[in-house]
């Protein structure tokens, strides 16, 4: 009996491996094949530009100097000296770290909730046109500032600002008024600011939301109206629902970036962050730009860049295990 009784366990086990084995080739097919050499490309691309590049993460632990003898950038890296947290320290207890991070963090923060209520809000108003013409052409005139340049926005931006001959003076002054000094008046630029961002991006967000709203099942809307519901109800109980988990995906998707800043946005259209604004409208971003036109340590550069990395993945994974704990359904990790 035993021995049968082994001989069978022997088979089992046997059996199973082999199930094991059909069931893992049945797993992988042709279709997985051509998916997979599909992604090649994109693999590639990113692992020569974006993890490679990680190697150079070390160069904010260390006072990088120049080897004497001409050697590359990489073996001036490796025989630097290890500074530890020094490079990290220094820009922590520097006169401007409160303030980028507070410029940074309210700036987004104001970037999020606006845009994205404009977003809504002007999806919902397009899917209620009747003139679908109509409605092609106004996401068409929304959408068009997402392809523009910074610099392009900049040129119009001085054109409508400058304090001598922009149009804005020249409603004041035609209007009785005195001339503003726009790029010498702080106290302006948070609203400018605002306005641009949400003007040039309000359409890119628009359209994520209308084609949402597009799949949604349109006889729920039939079942609404023979009930006797009236558009509002409608839009409350039905369409809001509905993209509800674009809206959330787009939320920890921009809580990702609240650590950063549009370069563009505040660079170019403040005329290079003249000293007048430098309080105002310096981030994270301008300042290691600015750093790195600077004489300062790229050691610093590196470590207040790696700063802005870290607290970026943190603040996605916090907002995905807020979203998780609240309602699990519509988390992304």
């Amino acid at each position: 009996m035993s021995m049968k009784t082994t001989l069978k366990k022997g088979g089992s086990e046997k059996g199973n491996a082999q199930g094991k084995k059909k069931f893992l080739r049945k797993r992988w097919n042709r279709d997985d094949t051509e998916l997979f050499m599909l992604s090649v490309p994109t693999l590639l691309w990113y692992l020569i530009f974006a993890y490679l590049p990680m190697f150079g993460i070390i160069i904010a632990f260390k006072v990088y100097k120049l080897a004497p003898g001409g050697h590359s950038f990489i073996y001036n890296l490796l025989h630097s000296e290890w500074a530890g947290f020094g490079n990290f320290k220094y820009f922590f207890v520097s006169n401007s770290f409160a303030m980028l991070l507070k410029n940074t963090i309210l700036y987004n923060i104001a970037f999020i909730i606006i845009s994205a209520s404009v977003a809504v809000g002007g999806a919902l108003l397009l899917s209620n046109m009747r003139n679908k013409g109509g409605s092609r052409v106004y996401q068409t005139m929304m959408f068009l500032p997402y392809f523009m340049s910074w610099v392009v926005v900049s040129y119009f931006v001085y054109a409508l600002l400058t304090p001598e001959r922009g149009y804005l003076n020249g409603i004041i002054t035609a209007l009785g008024g005195d001339p503003v000094m726009w790029y010498q008046e702080s106290k302006y630029w948070p609203f400018i600011l605002v306005f641009l961002n949400t003007w040039k991006g309000m359409g890119y967000g628009m359209v994520i939301y209308l084609a949402s709203i597009t799949g949604v099942d349109r006889t729920l809307y039939e079942a609404a109206v023979m009930d006797g519901a009236t558009k509002l109800q409608q839009e409350r109980y039905i369409t809001l629902p509905s993209i509800k988990p674009v809206f959330v995906m787009m939320l920890i998707l921009d809580c990702g970036k609240i650590f950063n800043s549009d370069f563009g946005l505040f660079y170019q259209t403040t005329g290079g962050i003249p000293q007048s604004l430098y309080t105002t409208v310096s981030t994270f971003d301008t300042y290691i730009y600015q750093a790195l036109k600077s004489s300062s340590p790229i050691g610093q550069t590196a470590a207040a860049s790696f700063f802005q990395a870290i607290c970026s993945c943190a603040t996605i994974l916090l907002a995905n295990w807020v979203v998780s704990k609240i309602d699990n359904e519509n988390r992304i990790i």
